[in-house]
């Protein structure tokens, strides 16, 4: 119910079913959601350039409809997710407009209109874009950069953003935190979720289909420092456990809950 007290705050460290560690090569798939088959070479630095950045979009073009298929449905088997999802929206109902930023094809944005959220979609490939409209045809979805959002300063009261930082290289990620930062209004909630590491993996095939996608892993505490930098305040952090393996790749994951301070 919008405006109803919250809970006891969930956000504690969390370790479910622990499994056998393997390669980190492997998180490569399920970055591409546990699917993708190819060659992985580890790259010691990346940059997200305009040649770079083209790549990207054409590479989530091409898998766009076999991703949606998927992943679209992932929510139904993590409840950790959906209960830390339920206390977001519990904390941005009726606050204004809310960002899925780097939407896929918009399954957490579906999952939160559900329960009351204004929120629309955003995301760099107009294939996965065009999966989220036909998935969700009663929500809005735009094409953006999330390092040059074309947006007003303070035009948004939150932003969900689960996995979607993982092709920023860690040189990129502080302009993205602050674009985030500078969207907000003051007050307004970050939602961040990514796979913990601390490599970049590059990876050109993907189930079957060629693609140039370099994936960055970062430290939770390493995150919470470019955010700190860009202004933001640390609200709650958890790591947890994998889920079992025919749930998802047996990587561990982070949860970070940040605020852009009000004025005092």
């Amino acid at each position: 119910m919008p405006g109803a007290p919250l809970p006891p705050p969930l956000w504690v460290c969390v370790s479910l079913e622990a499994r056998p560690a393997k390669h980190n090569v492997q998180l490569v798939a399920d970055v591409c959601h546990n699917l993708c088959d190819g060659s992985f070479d580890s790259v010691s630095t990346v940059s997200m350039d305009p040649q770079k950045l083209s790549a990207y979009q054409s590479s989530y073009d091409r898998i766009a409809e076999e991703y949606t298929a998927r992943i679209a449905g992932e929510l139904e088997n993590k409840p950790l997710e959906r209960m830390l999802l339920d206390q977001f929206a519990a904390r941005v109902n009726g606050t204004g407009r809310v960002c899925d930023l780097g939407c896929g094809p918009g399954h957490v944005a579906r999952y939160l209109h559900g329960r009351g959220v204004d929120i629309f979609g955003l995301d760099l490939s107009p294939g996965m874009l065009d999966q989220a409209r036909k998935l969700n045809p009663n929500l809005e979805f735009q094409q953006g950069n999330m390092l040059a959002l074309d947006v007003q300063d303070s035009a948004w009261s939150a932003i969900v953003a689960f996995y979607s930082i993982v092709h920023i290289p860690k040189a990129d990620l502080p302009q993205a935190l602050r674009e985030m930062y500078r969207v907000l209004k003051p007050g307004g909630l970050l939602f961040l979720a990514f796979h913990l590491g601390d490599e970049v993996l590059h990876e050109e095939n993907c189930w079957g289909r060629r693609i140039s996608l370099d994936l960055v892993l970062f430290g939770r505490k390493e995150v919470e420092r470019y955010l700190a930098d860009a202004g933001f305040a640390i609200e709650d952090s958890l790591e947890r456990d994998p889920y079992p393996p025919e749930v998802e790749y047996q990587s561990r994951r982070a949860y970070i809950l940040a605020r852009k301070p009000a004025p005092k």
